[in-house]
């Protein structure tokens, strides 16, 4: 079945950096649309960025410019870079998938990793 398992979220001060990693399994990655969605306590998930299997690239205007998303098909691994944290960035990050699982590959699904915290705080 497919996984999708993040990394690299924590603690950072204001200001600070981190980068999400979110390395993918049993997806035809190459052709999958990607994607970085986050919750905070008592709000909606909301899409952060995403890049489809052309590389092409959106963003949530609240991160625009502070963020960036990439991906390695080698690796079947999809990056968030984070600069210039704000508190308001708090709140628990998630790797999407949408795309097609090598068992069923006529199918097209969501996929969705554990989540990863990032807090931002001094």
């Amino acid at each position: 079945q497919v996984q999708l398992v993040e990394s690299g979220g924590g603690l950072v001060q204001p200001g600070g950096s981190l980068r999400l990693s979110c390395a993918a399994s049993e997806i035809i990655f190459s052709i999958a649309v990607m994607g970085w969605y986050r919750q905070a306590p008592g709000k909606q998930r909301e899409l952060v960025a995403r890049i489809t299997s052309g590389g092409s690239t959106n963003y949530a205007d609240s991160v625009k410019g502070r963020f960036t998303i990439s991906r390695d098909n080698a690796k079947n691994t999809v990056y968030l870079q984070m600069s210039s944290l704000k508190p308001e960035d708090t709140a628990v990050y998630y790797c999407n998938a949408n795309g097609r699982s090598r068992l069923r590959p006529w199918d097209r699904d969501d996929y969705w990793g554990q989540g990863t915290q990032v807090t931002v705080s001094s």
